[in-house]
């Protein structure tokens, strides 16, 4: 019995014709025996979900750095929110859930410790620039398992990839998730700054909410259906013209409101200065890496730069300043 074969002939029987099939896929740059329960983008949900790097996103900020209270987003609830609107628009469409899961899951593991804010200072301190979707791949390349990666498809890459507002993934699924993360953090993000008191619901144009509701609830529904309407049996994955038009506005809105407010980023200017320490000491001592950065370095030919970056990418919020406190701050005197 193949359980995963018969899993394999049913997507061919129900999934829509443009649906990536899982017995389709340009497989992995290394060949391994199938599973006999699992598809191959099941097997990679599950590497994705078992991975340090996807535990590692549940201390890691989302926009509030360090907020004082349970409920707003972290790297990880953001993640998850993109599956679970992804995954609903897939199921809608006929197209490959499971694949779609993968890409979801996966698309934010080369984040950096304090969001956007860590992320554009690593870009100004490495010799070769840094962007978190090419260190996402990174990550599921090369450094998960020491240095193994985490051998996805090549499907699953890419949509992790081009999951960027100017990225072009090559399958739906991919498309679905570029979109599912723009809906997912505009939406929420609304929600964690109306309870941070940084605006109030009513403070949002009224000529968005006309078009797409005026609390979250009803804009989720609002664009998911939207996707999956226009979307329903046809090779591509898009909104229709004023639904992805006050989408695009609202987004603009959420940047003047809360992405460059300053009562929300009032602490990245810390961020960037304990990043540029901490990345400015290990430069100055590499041999203080742990050992399965260092090895990078000594076994496979990565700069330091590259390495340095690559550790503090990794850390999330709390260790990174734990790091800092080792390193920079005096420690009692216990006589």
């Amino acid at each position: 019995m193949n359980i995963r074969e018969d899993q394999e002939q049913k997507e061919h029987e129900y999934f829509s014709t443009y649906a990536a099939f899982s017995d389709e896929s340009q497989g992995r740059d290394r060949q391994e025996e199938s599973c006999t329960m699992r598809t191959i983008y099941q097997r990679d949900r599950d590497r994705i979900i078992h991975c340090k790097s996807f535990r590692r996103l549940k201390h890691k900020t989302q926009v509030f750095l360090a907020p004082e209270g349970d409920h707003y987003r972290t790297r990880l609830t953001h993640t998850l929110e993109v599956s679970q609107i992804a995954r609903s628009i897939a199921r809608a469409l006929k197209m490959n859930e499971d694949l779609t899961e993968a890409i979801a899951l996966g698309h934010d593991l080369g984040h950096t410790p304090f969001g956007h804010a860590g992320e554009r200072t690593l870009n100004e301190l490495c010799p070769t620039g840094f962007a978190h979707y090419k260190q996402s791949i990174r990550v599921v390349e090369f450094l998960e398992k020491d240095g193994l990666g985490l051998n996805l498809t090549k499907e699953v890459r890419d949509g992790i990839l081009n999951h960027r507002t100017s990225g072009k993934p090559s399958t739906l699924e991919g498309k679905i998730v570029r979109l599912s993360d723009k809906i997912a953090y505009v939406n929420h993000d609304i929600d964690d700054a109306i309870r941070a008191k940084i605006f109030s619901e009513e403070d949002i144009p009224v000529e968005y909410s006309k078009i797409l509701g005026n609390s979250t609830k009803t804009r989720l529904n609002t664009l998911i259906n939207d996707i999956v309407t226009n979307s329903y049996d046809r090779p591509d994955i898009f909104m229709s013209e004023s639904v992805e038009a006050a989408m695009t506005e609202l987004r603009k809105f959420m940047f003047s409101s809360l992405y460059l407010n300053p009562m929300a980023k009032c602490e990245e200017t810390k961020a960037y200065k304990l990043i540029t320490e901490l990345y400015n000491y290990y430069m100055s001592n590499i041999d203080e890496l742990p050992e399965n950065y260092f090895k990078f370095i000594e076994q496979r030919g990565e700069t330091p730069e590259r390495v340095v970056c690559d550790y503090i990418a990794g850390m999330s919020d709390q260790y990174s300043v734990a790091r800092f406190q080792e390193i920079f701050i005096p420690k009692a005197w216990k006589g």
